[in-house]
């Protein structure tokens, strides 16, 4: 088969996007609500790329589920780029974001999925056990998945009909199902030690965790989303308002409490969980490694009246990327620190997660994976020139 009859991998995305969407929007009914208030304050806002652009978060739980979810978004044209590691705010995980990697790629499909991978290393001994049985026991994918998965790694892509069925079949990947995976006592075992641990371990799949679209106005939208009626958090995530906008600012509704079915010896038995919610995002500009490092410091003495607020002066101070035209380059990927307070917000509101010392492994990541992951500075610096 040539490759012209195969549908374009950005194609694909746009489609995996679209679907993946549709099914979070009819899980979550109030990310619909989210997706009515971002289209409302984007249409009051011109020359922004923000029409279907949003970023999925799901997290697995083995090495071998990371590289096959990794071969599927590779179909789909998403990358990694970058390594977060999430155990400064004490979670055991650690991640990456598959993403575009081209301008004309974000063009066509602007999605992102943030993937985190289970620390097994981090959990005690007999929970650490507990999580490997089970996780061993169950089974992401169906056959028809891999069968396409496969043919489109040897033949180079998928036409239009295969690509469709392999968009549903990658999509159900992330679905939620109200049977758990794990029984009742084990379930309370992962979630007395950590939520984060029974949301990756007790279910069938990674179900989402979040969808979040980008809207160009944050503080209209997290305001908006109070007037509806939706709990939402107090703070906004990231840098504070701006002139100029740098890197990521997010929010989002509190988690859903949701009915879940567990095996107990007296059958199936109906107990509650909470792990998704909903998120939106607002992406300004790239900051070179001078700008990330000012942005860091500023960060952590809560003042940012050193950071300069107009595009000359950014530009002059070597502390954020423009392209050869002297335009901004929009900041595609995440942050750690946001990223881990918007897990921790949504997880457990009612007891401090313990801060461990960082203990960040990016070569497991990376053998996990199945390959290196891209230094999103460089991909920065590319598009600069």
């Amino acid at each position: 088969m040539s490759a012209s009859s195969f549908r374009h991998p950005d194609q694909l995305r746009a489609d995996f996007s679209q679907a993946l969407s549709d099914m979070y929007r009819e899980e979550v009914p109030a990310y619909g609500q989210l997706i009515d208030i971002v289209a409302d304050i984007n249409a009051e806002h011109e020359g922004i790329r923000s029409d279907g652009e949003r970023h999925g978060a799901i997290r697995l739980g083995t090495a071998d589920e990371l590289n096959l979810i990794g071969r599927v978004f590779a179909v789909l044209g998403l990358h990694p780029v970058g390594y977060y590691d999430l155990s400064v705010a004490g979670l055991p995980v650690h991640s990456t974001a598959f993403r575009p990697i081209t301008e004309a790629g974000f063009n066509v499909s602007p999605f992102r999925m943030f993937t985190s991978l289970l620390r097994l290393d981090m959990l005690p001994d007999a929970l650490r056990k507990k999580a490997e049985s089970a996780l061993a026991a169950r089974c992401i994918f169906s056959a028809k998945c891999h069968s396409l998965l496969e043919k489109a790694e040897t033949e180079g892509g998928l036409n239009a009909i295969d690509g469709a069925e392999f968009v549903r079949e990658a999509v159900s990947i992330f679905a939620w199902r109200k049977r758990a995976h794990v029984d009742l006592e084990t379930y309370q075992a992962l979630l007395s030690e950590h939520p984060l641990i029974a949301d990756i371990v007790s279910f069938q799949g990674p179900h989402m965790n979040h969808l979040t679209p980008r809207v160009a106005d944050i503080d209209a939208a997290h305001q908006r989303m109070r007037e509806m009626g939706l709990e939402v958090k107090e703070t906004i995530e990231g840098p504070p308002r701006r002139n100029c906008p740098i890197l990521l600012r997010q929010t989002a509704f509190k988690a859903l409490t949701e009915s879940v079915e567990f095996k107990t010896k007296y059958g199936w038995e109906t107990a509650h969980h909470t792990a998704r919610f909903g998120e939106i995002e607002q992406r300004g500009m790239a900051l070179t490694r001078k700008g990330r490092d000012l942005y860091d410091r500023c960060l952590a003495a809560k003042d940012f009246s050193d950071f300069p607020d107009t595009e000359a002066e950014l530009k002059a101070q070597g502390l954020a990327f423009f392209d050869k035209n002297g335009s901004p380059l929009t900041y595609e990927d995440f942050l750690p620190v946001s990223a881990a307070g918007i897990f921790k917000s949504n997880l457990r509101d009612t007891a401090e997660t313990e801060t461990v010392a960082a203990s960040g492994n990016q070569a497991v990541f990376e053998a996990a994976l199945g390959r290196p992951v891209l230094d999103m500075f460089e991909l920065y610096e590319t598009a600069s020139h």
